[in-house]
């Protein structure tokens, strides 16, 4: 059976959700064989022959720290050519879309982009897609080389699959690239307790119609209730509302939950383009009218002041 490569996002050893997901998607194409570099590489091996990978290749060096995106880029390269693979996974965040392109440009290969859903062809990979700000779905598949995919978190659901827990060193020759952007400094981000946005199974967001930064503690102690990520519309960030790091939608972040909680937002076409693909969407807006409602699962049409904290304290009641 042909082997995959996955990419694997980890902190110290700490394995990433999308990571576990790449896994799940893996089994379909082939054998996961997981590459983890840097700082705790060999700390991931456990969980990852945990979730089905045949074999782990590992590598760490200062230069995964020290420098942008090239060290790793180096790295996958030297694991494409060890394997030779059917296909080399990569989660779609900012860095690992950076990462991917790179690789594909260096091993001469196509690439698919915040992939959805995997499946195995005749003739390779076929990737699921949701394009032109989720208004069409696309089935597509690389054509040439090494097909390299980056797949948005939440896709699917993770599944434990135990294999054997094999790990071999990866030996990595850096390119006189490796070092042409230097990390110099770095600030932890601040620490709000809850899922990070991108990879939480729920999203609750505010817009326009929270009417000012204060009243977003709606939105939070709602989210705080249900263990949700809090995002936000471009208007309530353009608003000074809201953290920009927060904002859902085309110019924010994309996010794919299990379940999407739209407070006050109208359903602009740039919102939906980041939020569209969640599995379930819930929208509370006191306009009948408002664009959301042509995409939801379930709409209440009300206040917002008046709905959520009343869903906040049933919620909590049943908890209790």
């Amino acid at each position: 059976m042909a082997e995959v490569l996955v990419y694997v996002d980890h902190v110290d050893g700490a394995v990433r959700k999308p990571t576990l997901e790449l896994l799940t998607l893996a089994r379909r194409l082939g054998e996961p064989v997981a590459v983890a570099l840097g700082n705790g590489a060999a700390d991931t091996a456990a969980i990852l022959a945990e979730h089905g990978a045949v074999k782990v290749l590992t590598h760490d060096a200062s230069e995964y720290a020290e420098y942008l995106v090239v060290p790793k880029v180096d790295a996958l390269q030297a694991a494409v050519e060890a394997v030779s693979p059917a296909a080399v996974l990569v989660p779609s965040s900012a860095e690992g879309k950076e990462i991917a392109a790179r690789l594909a440009l260096r091993i001469g290969s196509g690439i698919i982009t915040d992939a959805v859903d995997l499946e195995a062809g005749d003739e390779g990979p076929v990737a699921t897609q949701s394009v032109f700000a989720a208004s069409f779905t696309t089935k597509s598949r690389v054509s040439k080389g090494t097909p390299v995919i980056t797949v948005k978190p939440n896709s699917v659901t993770v599944e434990a699959a135990p294999a054997v827990d094999a790990v071999e060193d990866l030996a990595v020759t850096f390119s006189a690239r490796a070092t042409g952007a230097k990390v110099t400094a770095r600030t932890p981000r601040e620490s709000t307790g809850r899922p990070e946005l991108t990879e939480a199974a729920i999203v609750v967001s505010g817009g326009r119609g929270v009417n000012g930064a204060e009243n977003f503690a709606i939105i939070e102690a709602l989210a705080d209730q249900l263990g949700a990520a809090v995002g936000a519309s471009r208007a309530a960030v353009d608003a000074g509302w809201y953290p920009h790091t927060n904002q859902v939608g085309q110019t924010g972040k994309s996010v794919s939950p299990q379940l999407y909680i739209a407070n006050g937002i109208s359903g602009a076409i740039q919102h939906r383009a980041g939020m569209q693909t969640s599995k379930t969407i819930v929208a509370v807006n006191k306009d009948a009218e408002a664009p959301i409602f042509e995409l939801v699962d379930y709409g209440v049409v009300g206040d917002l002041f008046d709905v959520v904290p009343q869903l906040t304290e049933e919620i909590k009641t049943r908890k209790g």
